[in-house]
């Protein structure tokens, strides 16, 4: 009992996901062929498929996969749909539409059919029904071997998914005539997804396969299991097993271990009566009861089910404890349309619970179940990996950390920046350099968070040439694009960036200086340079800010009224601490003059009632900690540069420094945590706050590892199947070949 469970934990494991790839000329991707190896199962059995036409084995070679030219034309409406999904993979109702076209015009020809199921599957791989589509084309027109490996497919894609092991082991009780294939089979799903709260499909499945076949002993094994954990059907299974207690012989209940056992006990007793460990010798010449056959079996049938009624009580147990976290979760499969809020909490919520009762098996199973429907968030995927790591568990840190960098949320910057920062600390320094460039170069080019985390990264590592050179890179390609919202606040991270990593302070002020030429004047970029010269040394260059500022003022230069009054309120606040008399009143006049008779009579006389009662710098802390921060102020100017300021500034309220002070005291100033060292992620939180973030369309390569199946239950082989079609059989390894379960993704 139980030991399904193990599986799962094995350090030995490893695991592989088998996608098919298409590549941009449309040109299909043949699935492997079954080809009777005893390592074949529909993929290399070493490695996992790149996207870029090939597969990375285990030495992170690629491998070739078979590309056929022998494709029909296709009609203009394919081409069409091919078209939008190629520019946007992620465009589900395209590939819905271009399936549904393929199978119109495809007939009998199962090389488009395949071409287009590779290709979607590869993109969506939890999509179970498809997989089952897919598998139904084959059995109509291809071979029956190609059914097996579509499956085998299927379950190394969606390995955690009840809906696809039912639909496997359907299919295998149609066509297989052993039993002993069959039950394999079952075992493998069940090593999964047997205490998945939802799997009573499949164990109703096993159940009825086991009650066809009139095998008692086996039905009271799998009520037992069953018994054993959590499950939506809990009770229906215990009065269902006790009804089958009642009315079977209880020899017939006990497997051939227990029987045996019965016996051997029945002889022991015969032998002397066992005592604390010790029998007593006088016990065997004592004239035992005379007790009938009868009353024997059903004392022992009484206790048969004792344990199993204390097994499920236990489990009732701890459904009183999880059914409200079970009952909240109204989306178990995946879909491409984002879950609601609530959802997504629950999910937390259950995730933490399960953390906190220590069962690793437990966490590792509802985390995998929880990736299925929310497998397009990233904050999942990172609390995933930052659980493991922190269970000791870096090989399921690691896959997990490449299938959502790989498969499921690949084109989301988080999940990059949280992957090179990962790499970084374990010590992987090139593939946190390209985590990074992938970033800032494919999937989000000009992200500055990406650009500034990078060059930090460098900086740590004593190469500031090569954080310079990133820098003058980003700022070169923002300079190309017309009206960058990017390039403003690049050049104020670089000159800050140059200025507390070297000390150079003309060199700070030259970038900023050469930054006029090409930006264009807006609150955020004044008041980045603004709070700069708060920590550049003296003498400060308050005539040079005062005449930007002026510019920015005028009336002639475009920007919201709101807008320049907070930028002069704030330039207000920098002269009460550094300028002079004449500047402040300078300033004052113009604030006065420009913003002060707009506003009503009683407003004021408050802020004059505040001018006199308290001081500037208390003036200043007030200003900072109710208005919005200097991120928060580029948000509302550049809406699409979300965790951008936050990266270098962070949205907290401004503390100006002391007057004088060296580079060393700026950095550690509290205005800008982001140029501190930090953790990799120091708490899921900090990753989780947007639930409704979801994969956004843009084209990047991809490569998928994942799936597998524990030591014990490695890939089938079938025999001939009793129906008349000619199955060509995929043979596996024997189930005594150690087999991984969580493995590389490189």
């Amino acid at each position: 009992m139980g030991d399904s469970e193990a599986v799962v934990t094995d350090s030995s494991a490893s695991m592989d996901y088998t996608s098919a790839v298409y590549n941009s000329t449309g040109s299909g991707a043949c699935p492997p062929e079954a080809t009777g190896d005893p390592n074949a199962s529909g993929a290399p059995v070493d490695g996992t498929y790149a996207a870029s036409g090939g597969y990375l084995n285990s030495a992170g070679q690629k491998g070739q996969i078979c590309v056929t030219n022998e494709m029909p034309a296709m009609s203009g409406e394919e081409d069409r749909l091919w078209s939008i999904v190629r520019a946007n993979s992620l465009d589900f109702n395209a590939w819905t539409a271009l399936i549904e076209e393929t199978e119109k015009v495809a007939e009998d020809n199962i090389l488009k059919i395949r071409k287009v199921y590779d290709a979607f599957l590869a993109e969506f791989p939890l999509c179970y029904g498809y997989w089952k589509k897919y598998a139904d084309h084959e059995a109509r027109i291809g071979s029956m071997d190609k059914v097996v490996e579509v499956y085998e497919r299927a379950v190394q894609g969606v390995t955690y998914s009840v809906d696809i092991w039912v639909l496997y082991c359907s299919f295998a009780i149609e066509t297989y005539g052993d039993p002993e294939t069959i039950r394999r089979l079952f075992e493998r799903g069940l090593a999964y997804v047997g205490t998945d709260y939802l799997s009573f499909p499949l164990w109703d499945k096993y159940i009825e396969y086991e009650y066809m076949h009139q095998e008692w002993s086996r039905l009271a094994v799998i009520y037992t299991r069953i018994l054993e954990n959590p499950n939506h059907q809990l009770d229906r299974y215990f009065n269902s097993f006790k009804e089958l207690a009642g009315s079977r012989p209880f020899s017939e209940l006990r497997t051939a271990e227990e029987a045996a056992a019965y016996v051997s006990g029945i002889a022991s007793e015969a032998d002397g009566e066992v005592l604390e460990g010790e029998v007593r010798p006088g016990a065997a010449e004592q004239t035992p009861k005379p007790v009938s056959a009868g009353s024997t079996e059903a004392v022992e049938l009484e206790k048969y089910v004792a344990i199993r009624e204390a097994l499920y009580k236990k489990a009732k147990e701890f459904d009183s404890k999880i059914l409200g976290f079970e009952t909240a979760i109204r989306r178990p499969y995946f879909h491409v349309r984002p879950l609601n809020v609530s959802e997504l909490e629950n999910w937390h919520n259950y995730l933490d619970f399960v953390e906190r009762e220590g069962d690793v098996n437990k966490v590792v199973k509802l985390y995998e179940r929880c990736l299925i429907a929310c497998a397009n968030y990233p904050e999942y995927w990172i609390q995933y990996v930052l659980c493991m790591e922190a269970s000791g568990r870096m090989d399921l840190a690691d896959n997990a950390l490449a299938r959502a960098t790989r498969v499921f949320v690949k084109r989301q910057p988080e999940i990059h920046l949280f992957d090179a920062r990962f790499k970084e600390q374990h010590g992987d320094i090139p593939g946190a350099r390209a985590a990074y460039q992938l970033v800032h170069s494919e999937i989000s080019p000009g992200l500055l968070e990406a650009i500034i985390k990078h060059a930090n990264m460098e900086s740590r590592l004593g190469k500031l040439d090569d954080a310079f050179s990133l820098y003058e890179q980003a700022i070169a390609i923002e300079k190309g694009k017309e009206h960058s919202q990017t390039l403003p606040m690049l050049y104020a991270q670089y000159s800050r960036f140059s200025f507390l990593v070297s000390g150079n302070a003309e060199k700070a002020r030259e970038i900023l200086t050469r930054a006029l030429d090409h930006v264009q004047l807006s609150k955020p970029f004044l008041e980045a340079l603004i709070h700069f010269e708060t920590i550049l040394p003296p003498l400060r260059q308050i005539d040079y800010l005062e005449s930007l500022v002026d510019k920015f003022l005028a009336p002639s230069l475009d920007g919201s009224t709101a807008d320049k009054e907070d930028l002069s309120s704030i330039f207000l606040e920098f002269l009460g601490l550094f300028g002079d008399v004449q500047s402040i009143k300078r300033a004052e006049d113009r604030h006065a003059k420009l913003f002060l008779p707009r506003r009503p009579i009683s407003e004021l006389r408050k802020r004059q009632a505040e001018d006199f009662s308290s001081s500037d710098k208390t003036k200043l802390a007030k200003s900072y900690s109710g208005a919005p921060s200097p991120g928060q102020s580029l948000l509302g100017i550049y809406p699409n540069a979300q965790n951008q300021w936050q990266a270098g500034y962070g949205a907290q309220p401004q503390t100006w420094p002391p007057t004088t002070q060296s580079p060393a005291q700026a950095q550690a100033q509290p205005w800008t945590p982001g140029y501190g060292q930090q953790g990799a992620s120091g708490a899921c939180s900090s990753y989780g706050s947007n639930y409704a973030t979801q994969q956004v369309p843009t084209s990047v390569p991809q490569s998928a590892g994942y799936g597998a199946y524990p030591a014990t239950y490695p890939v089938q082989s079938f025999p001939q199947p009793t129906t008349a079609m000619t199955l060509t059989p995929v043979l596996q390894p024997a189930a005594t070949v150690p087999q991984n379960y969580y493995g590389s993704y490189y």
